[in-house]
């Protein structure tokens, strides 16, 4: 999986300050310099998959009355894109969670939501978090990946992972390839992004790497920003996510163009969480900042207590990164894990909230060289929601 066939190898790029690896290489980062010279060059290839699913999805949005047939006309002309690197090969992903319902855009909006991809523009109806993205700051070419819309449709739990065949369907519907290299940032410096470089990861394809300090970094180093105009990209965010709900209904079998592999070294489930509890062979590391981890602090969802799973120890997310939202360096990273009594010589299995922030840690210590620590996917929130009798929580007060 994710073998590089023919495809031509890439330039060293400048401003990878890391010496010990060059552009494309572990430690799984970029730097902002360096992907500054790759959006200079972005090309635009049509996925044909893409623009089928997001017809397919705005056609069934009318029929069920969220929509007219009359502003379906306009969507032909608006071949979704990817944003791509001809030589590379190499895909830029905004990482985003963020829920929506469907609203009509409105009328005195055309006029600042033209774009050159629209000829002739009419009213069309898009969920309300397509605009949002719209009006969102981007760095120049990015595709949105929607970890809430990308994720298991069969279970109450967030953004939990989804299906081979569903990521397949939303990963081909944003026109990535196995051959292809893809980097990830977020709005907020270490949030999302590492989330969706896990999802790559344990889906077969290493060709994926974080933007080190994310959108701020972009930002504070004086970069091109993208404008707020509707384009491609949230198109193909809604191809993505429409794709995802098909898979989910049993079609596109034989449609994605991009193939996963399964790493289930990377993936703990609820049962091995609990018979770790008795067993005691991993380490149990909790990615929430300790407050909420003691029992002390409430929990940003309503309804779940805070606290912990029996055993757990606390190496709140914050701490992976400096004041610029940059990883630290892997001696550093070390010492974090370190003086919270873990064992980096043991083996360890990361757990959070709902399963994002963990993969914070699990690139931190990707960093410095453990590439296979699982994540509970389910996490805290999965656990709290269960008899205490047979799932109990921890606080600083006792159990």
């Amino acid at each position: 999986m994710g073998g590089s066939g023919g495809h031509i190898p890439p330039p060293q790029l400048p401003g990878n300050t890391y010496s010990e690896s060059p552009i494309f290489s572990p430690p799984a980062l970029i730097k902002p310099s360096a992907l500054r010279s790759l959006t200079r060059k972005l090309r635009f290839p049509v996925s044909a998959l893409a623009l089928r699913l997001f017809t397919s999805a705005l056609a069934a949005e009318a029929a069920n009355g969220a929509g007219r047939p009359g502003c379906l006309c306009a969507v032909a002309a608006a071949a979704p894109r990817a944003a791509r690197h001809q030589d590379t090969g190499c895909f830029l992903v905004h990482a985003t969670r963020e829920q929506g319902r469907m609203a009509r855009i409105p009328g005195f909006f055309l006029d600042q939501l033209r774009c050159k991809l629209f000829t002739p523009f009419v009213p069309m109806f898009l969920p309300a978090k397509m605009f949002r993205y719209a009006q969102v700051a981007h760095i120049p070419g990015a595709l949105y990946f929607d970890i809430d819309g990308i994720s298991d449709r069969t279970t109450h739990l967030p953004h939990m992972l989804p299906s081979e065949e569903a990521f397949a369907a939303a990963v081909s519907a944003l026109g990535i390839s196995n051959h292809d290299k893809v980097i990830v940032y977020d709005g907020k410096g270490f949030y999302s992004a590492p989330r969706v470089w896990w999802m790559f990861r344990i889906l077969g394809h290493d060709k994926v790497w974080v933007l080190d300090g994310g959108f701020p970094q972009w930002q504070a180093s004086g970069f091109n920003i993208g404008s707020s105009c509707l384009d491609d990209a949230v198109l193909k965010s809604r191809a993505a996510n429409s794709a995802v709900e098909t898979a989910y209904n049993g079609e596109l079998a034989n449609a994605a163009t991009f193939q996963t592999e399964f790493r289930h070294q990377l993936l703990w489930t609820l049962e091995k969480v609990k018979h770790n509890v008795a067993a005691k062979a991993h380490q149990v590391v909790d990615a929430r900042v300790k407050g909420r981890f003691d029992g002390v602090m409430p929990e940003p969802r309503e309804g779940v207590r805070s606290g912990h799973i029996p055993g757990t120890k606390c190496v709140p997310f914050p701490e992976m990164s400096d004041g610029a939202q940059t990883l630290l360096p892997a001696d550093e990273i070390s010492k974090k894990f370190e003086q919270a009594g873990i064992s980096l010589a043991d083996p360890i299995v990361l757990t959070c909230a709902s399963g994002v922030t963990a993969c914070i840690l699990a690139l931190g210590l990707y960093r410095i060289g453990k590439h296979d620590v699982p994540v509970y996917d389910g996490s805290w929130t999965e656990w709290e929601a269960l008899p205490d009798n047979d799932y109990p929580i921890v606080t600083s007060a006792g159990s």
